[in-house]
């Protein structure tokens, strides 16, 4: 089994003496299933797994109410044969999407206390509006994303230790020697073919090859037209099959912001808003919203018409592309059109899988265009995304000692280089993207 971060997190969550039952939301096939129940087969004496999805049965287990007492009854009633030992006792909900309202549950479980209850599902943020009661303040959310650079590396055999070596030259801003940044370098583009979905990863790993990569990932992609088709309600259905099948068109484009006016006849910005944020809280894309004004603090200080759209997970992407461009990639590296937009759309991914938001800012008067924005305890700080280590005029201006923006004091450059640092701009190559928000924690700059 591919060793998860989640893993750790179950954890600690189990460890606390007041722990609430948990919903871990995420889109399709990011492992959900499969690291809960490997986590309650490793840390309880019994496993209770519904699947309301492929187990019809069990929809009824709610028919007398939310009682704890009823909801085990009747679950004991459909299935004999569970186990359910107080304090011992995992019960797992599955495919919550297919029967949300038994988050309703959750208050009467949390308050009772003897069994852990963990939830999971796909699409959770759409279906939350179904729920009579969804125990607001009985339960703890958790938002489970594809697999992370970190976790590509952990697969392919390095351990904690090696990653802390790697993690020590970013934090002494050192370069790496040359033969640990081209074997990073080669890993990464590896990891950017393919995407960090479990089941991909898994297939690469054993058999070595991108041979079937391709069709996993394609069937992915008609996986989550097959969501929308299903759980967008009424005309938002088009709007948001709309949307999503020209994500990968706009990011071919120079700027790569998304136009709703250029994807059908007559559309408006503000009558496809919904289907953005329909696709956000499928976990399906990140949204990346142009600020504006460049201070401190970011959320509240942008505009909510003025976005990019990027795919949680860049082997997708690349799934996206017409076959001639797929084979292009896989054989020859070639990335064509399309580099800065895979660049930009791994590097985005990896910040949001650190807990980042993304912000972009373009002021055409001032010849400023910059990728991403995050923030340390009391600074702004500029990303560019650079798909070779050309000068930065963007990022130049921005960390001037003479600029205007206060909150600004140096800025950070990831390209195909290795590490650097010039007194305002910290040069790093691509793959240290995971480590950022440890280095912007740890390191003092200035």
């Amino acid at each position: 089994m591919l060793k998860r971060k989640i893993e750790n997190i179950l954890l600690e969550w189990k460890r606390k003496e007041d722990r609430k039952p948990l919903i871990v939301k995420g889109a399709r096939q990011v492992g959900k299933t499969e690291s809960i129940r490997m986590f309650g087969k490793n840390n309880y004496k019994s496993v209770v797994e519904i699947n309301f999805a492929l187990q019809r049965k069990f929809h009824t287990i709610f028919d007398n109410g939310y009682e704890v007492d009823d909801i085990l009854r009747n679950i004991s009633f459909i299935e004999p044969t569970v186990k359910l030992i107080p304090h011992h006792t995992l019960i797992f909900f599955d495919e919550m999407q297919d029967y949300p309202d038994c988050a309703t549950s959750l208050k009467a479980f949390k308050i009772d206390g003897r069994y852990d209850v963990i939830c999971s599902g796909s699409l959770m943020g759409i279906n939350y509006n179904k729920i009579a009661s969804n125990s607001v303040g009985y339960k703890e959310d958790l938002e489970m994303h594809s697999m992370d650079f970190e976790e590509f590396l952990w697969a392919k055999g390095y351990d904690k230790t090696q990653i802390e070596y790697l993690y020590s030259f970013v934090a002494e801003l050192r370069p790496f020697p040359q033969s640990i940044l081209d074997a990073m370098l080669r890993l990464f583009r590896e990891y950017m073919v393919i995407g960090g979905m479990p089941e991909v990863v898994n297939k690469y790993i054993t058999q070595g090859t991108f041979s079937g990569i391709l069709d996993i990932q394609q069937q992915l992609l008609r996986d989550y037209e097959e969501d929308i088709t299903k759980y967008a309600v009424g005309l938002e259905k088009a709007k948001v099959l709309a949307v999503y099948r020209h994500i990968s068109t706009f990011l071919a484009k120079e700027n790569k912001k998304f136009q709703v006016t250029k994807i059908a006849n007559g559309a408006r910005n503000r009558e496809y808003i919904g289907a953005v944020e329909w696709l956000q809280n499928a976990g399906i894309v990140n949204v990346c919203y142009g600020l504006e004004n460049l201070e401190l603090p970011l959320k509240g200080n942008y505009d909510p018409k003025q976005y990019k759209l990027y795919y949680k997970d860049t082997g997708l992407l690349i799934a996206s592309l017409d076959r001639e461009a797929q084979d292009d990639l896989r054989s020859n590296n070639n990335l064509g059109t399309y580099k800065g937009a895979l660049y930009e759309n791994i590097v985005g991914d990896m910040l949001v899988k650190q807990g980042y938001d993304l912000y972009f800012y373009r002021q055409d008067k001032l010849s400023i265009e910059m990728d991403f924005f995050v923030r340390n305890a009391d600074s702004l700080i500029p990303v560019e995304v650079k798909a070779n280590n050309s000068v930065s005029p963007s990022l130049n201006k921005l960390v001037k000692p003479d600029n205007k923006y206060s909150d600004i004091r140096f800025g950070i450059k990831l390209c195909v280089a290795n590490i650097g640092f010039n007194g305002s701009i910290i040069t790093l190559p691509y793959f240290t993207t995971f480590m950022l928000r440890r280095f912007l924690k740890e390191r003092v700059i200035g």
